[in-house]
């Protein structure tokens, strides 16, 4: 089974031209899927039938994975097993009579603009990190980039003196971002003082780098994230994704078109976007309930 699932991978790789962190993605929900197998004694992917996918997927339940995790994992399986029908390594699709689970209305966590100020100022930017994460929240924040374009942006990518970025998004489709003041004067001071510091005898394409002078990972980020989250003092579950959420919402309460945050955004379908005019509608009726005497 080990061997089908790395022709498969290799199939979204070369025949379908899919990013690595697709692949990456699609791999981990098929490895775990694996050992379900093997702990069920099923040695084929032709003796799975639509009860052991049930099965699986009630486990993955019992154990509390999210919604999103699961309708992720089904969507992995029901194209995999299309490939092995296609293949001609299975005789029946298990996957056919499979329906994909319902995630339900769920609005991403928002900072409100105290605690994005809250989180900015915690960096110690007489330090070089310090001036590093202070530049990277800064971008993050100003741009609403996802975390894997913010790890893989380059300083070609880079247009500060027109006020630019160009990140290559999902589907490797490029797009041009304006960036505030504010974020270029942190960069500018990361990359003329902090940066060639870090890369030392090293080069690098990348702009932002680990204390080694190596590429910042998306989990470095994170773990860099939470820890300046606690020392800020914000008790909500802030992750990378969290200040993208904020940045679509800010500038959506502040008058943005919901086609520019689609834009800026970098979503393919506006239908993605619409989330943030619920997040919106959410704090007017917030503000109302608050401020109006009759509330």
């Amino acid at each position: 089974m080990n061997d089908e699932m790395l022709d498969y991978l290799h199939y979204l790789r070369v025949e379908r031209g899919l990013v690595r962190n697709t692949i990456t993605s699609y791999r981990q929900d098929l490895v775990a899927f694996n050992e379900y197998l093997n702990a069920q004694s099923i040695n084929t992917y032709a003796d799975v039938d639509r009860y052991t996918i049930l099965n699986y997927l009630a486990t993955l339940q019992a154990a509390e994975k999210a919604k999103t995790s699961v309708v992720h994992v089904v969507s992995t399986l029901r194209q995999f097993f299309r490939y092995l029908a296609n293949e001609n390594k299975i005789t029946a699709d298990p996957m056919l009579k499979i329906d994909t689970p319902k995630t339900g209305h769920h609005l991403p966590q928002v900072l409100t603009t105290d605690e994005v100020d809250r989180l900015l100022a915690v960096p110690d930017t007489t330090k070089k990190l310090g001036i590093r994460d202070r530049a990277l929240l800064e971008v993050m924040y100003a741009t609403g980039l996802r975390v894997s374009e913010l790890v893989n942006l380059t300083l070609d990518e880079l247009h500060l003196e027109m006020g630019l970025i160009q990140p290559l998004g999902k589907g490797d489709k490029e797009r041009i971002i304006p960036i505030g003041e504010v974020a270029i004067d942190w960069l500018n001071q990361y990359l003329t003082s902090v940066r060639d510091l870090l890369l030392k005898e090293n080069s690098s394409q990348y702009v932002f780098l680990n204390a080694h002078g190596h590429q910042l990972t998306r989990q470095g980020v994170w773990k860099n994230l939470k820890a300046l989250v606690r020392q800020a003092g914000i008790t909500k579950n802030v992750t990378p994704h969290t200040l993208r959420h904020s940045f679509a919402t800010h500038i959506l309460e502040n008058g943005a078109g919901l086609r520019v945050v689609q834009e800026l955004l970098g979503h393919a379908d506006i239908s993605t976007t619409q989330i943030y005019t619920h997040i919106s509608q959410k704090r007017l009726t917030e503000v109302y309930q608050k401020y109006h005497p009759r509330a």
